[in-house]
């Protein structure tokens, strides 16, 4: 099995990961278990550009039994997690561009149970609670692979709203409405 890895740099630049076996890191499922994958977009045509620099827009979406689930904000006091067909960006929105999918993990979560955990994050991740930085679709879906399988996302696919909060100015040159729109 071929998954993402670091070279050490890649940490600071995605582009270079490279496709090489994480033998010893990576089990093979036991009976039972399904896999936990993150589907990652590119939200805007700048990505392109700026990703092979180790900065992008990210939407990422978790796919396991066959669903993906993800974030997203609305002005209402429920949740703001909804499921669509994995990779399909059309689902998403015409700003949206599939650019990979990373194999995180393993869960032994049944899909019963799967629908269950997202109920509970969906109180956490409710859509009037969607900031750009500070909990977006990247923060959903880190601590649903953490909860399914005990395993981050790429610290890559969160990045500018990383080092966004490390940088307060940064935040106020977003413009008026941005830091809470939907993606």
């Amino acid at each position: 099995m071929f998954v993402f890895i670091s070279c050490g740099i890649c940490a600071m630049f995605p582009s270079c990961m490279s496709l090489l076996s994480r033998r010893g890191e990576q089990r093979a499922p036991r009976p039972g278990q399904a896999a936990v994958v993150l589907n990652v977009y590119d939200m805007y045509w700048t990505n392109w550009y700026t990703a092979g620099a180790g900065v992008g827009v990210f939407h990422s979406g978790v796919q396991v039994h066959g669903s993906e689930w993800a974030y997203g904000g609305h002005p209402y006091a429920f949740t703001g997690v909804f499921e669509i067909t994995p990779r399909d960006e059309r689902e998403l929105g015409e700003q949206f561009r599939f650019r990979q999918s990373v194999h995180i993990g393993y869960t032994d979560f049944s899909e019963e149970e799967v629908r269950r955990l997202v109920t509970e994050l969906g109180k956490q991740f409710r859509g009037d609670r969607y900031h750009l930085m500070n909990n977006n679709c990247n923060h959903f879906t880190s601590a649903f692979c953490l909860a399914l399988c005990d395993r981050d996302i790429p610290a890559w696919v969160n990045r500018l709203a990383y080092v966004s909060s490390c940088v307060p100015f940064l935040q106020r040159c977003l413009p008026n409405g941005l830091s809470s729109v939907k993606e």
